[in-house]
């Protein structure tokens, strides 16, 4: 599977994270036996999960569109998943039962209260991204750590927002900032398929996975990965072109007003190296030797 999570994608899934796991992993033994293929055999996983191997071999082969939470659940405990993939594999059982018809959503806006958010945030460097990583709104600092050498005034035209993962897979400035941009990409695919799964019918969303997978090898692989995490927390090296070397805390807060948005914050420790260089980026803003958004409200 490359880009939907259609009829096949929970038993897909299935099939990937079966493959992760040996023998061992889960206390079953192990008698040297030559493996056609990596990890546990469907039978085993059945009898780990309590369910009957025909019956895991339709779920797995998409036959099988009934499984119920308790069985999920099962699953889930037998192959070790944490919450964010146990919740992702309910995610793409329930696409699977709801059959939704892929459908272009709206265009997302940003209210006043939240641009007030944004903007009270002063020399903390923050965007607001949407539900498909579209940039809604970015605070002067934000828009100079993230993206300094896009138009600042660009996430106010739905047309032509930037979009997270476009920029770190097909971006070259963003994969220079990175120091460690495989491990960016990474978190970018697998939060994009925690989306994927919880709105299998929005068609702007698997237009963009389709397109990437398309544009970039690096994105098809790792899409192929079947890899989920939230990008709540996380610390990376960065090279900035200003500023130089620095290491920041993205956090990605949720704004009450709309749960779909992320608030992604870049801070550093006190007294560090990285607070003077965030700062030093902060007062570049400030002195006008870097291009300031203008946000304008929209309902």
């Amino acid at each position: 599977m490359v880009h939907d999570e259609g009829e096949h994608a929970a038993g897909d899934a299935l099939d990937d994270l079966r493959a992760r796991l040996r023998p061992e992993d889960v206390g079953l033994p192990d008698y040297g036996d030559r493996r056609r293929v990596p990890g546990l055999r469907r039978e085993e996983l059945a009898l780990l999960a309590g369910v009957s191997s025909s019956y895991y071999t339709r779920l797995e082969q998409g036959q099988s569109v009934g499984a119920s939470p308790e069985v999920l659940d099962a699953l889930a405990q037998a192959l070790r998943l944490d919450d964010a993939e146990r919740r992702h594999l309910h995610d793409l059982a329930g696409s699977v039962r709801r059959r939704p018809a892929v459908r272009r959503p709206p265009e997302e806006h940003v209210d006043a209260a939240t641009l007030e958010l944004l903007e009270a945030l002063g020399d903390v460097p923050a965007l607001l991204s949407g539900r498909r990583g579209d940039v809604l709104a970015w605070n002067p600092v934000g828009h100079a750590l993230f993206a300094s050498h896009l138009d600042p005034s660009s996430p106010q035209d739905p047309g032509s927002r930037p979009n997270l993962a476009r920029l770190v897979f097909l971006d070259a400035h963003i994969r220079a900032l990175y120091t460690d941009w495989p491990d960016k990409a990474r978190a970018v695919v697998q939060n994009l398929r925690m989306v994927a799964g919880r709105h299998p019918d929005d068609g702007r969303l698997t237009s963009l996975i389709g397109e990437l997978a398309m544009a970039s090898s690096d994105f098809a692989s790792m899409w192929a990965d079947h890899g989920v995490r939230p990008c709540d927390s996380d610390v990376y090296d960065m090279h900035h072109p200003l500023v130089g070397a620095l290491t920041v805390t993205q956090q990605s807060l949720r704004p009450p007003q709309n749960g779909e948005f992320h608030l992604v914050l870049a801070t550093a420790p006190r007294d560090s190296a990285s607070q003077s260089a965030l700062r030093l980026l902060a007062q570049v803003v400030s002195d006008g030797r870097g291009p300031r958004p203008k946000h304008t409200t929209r309902s």
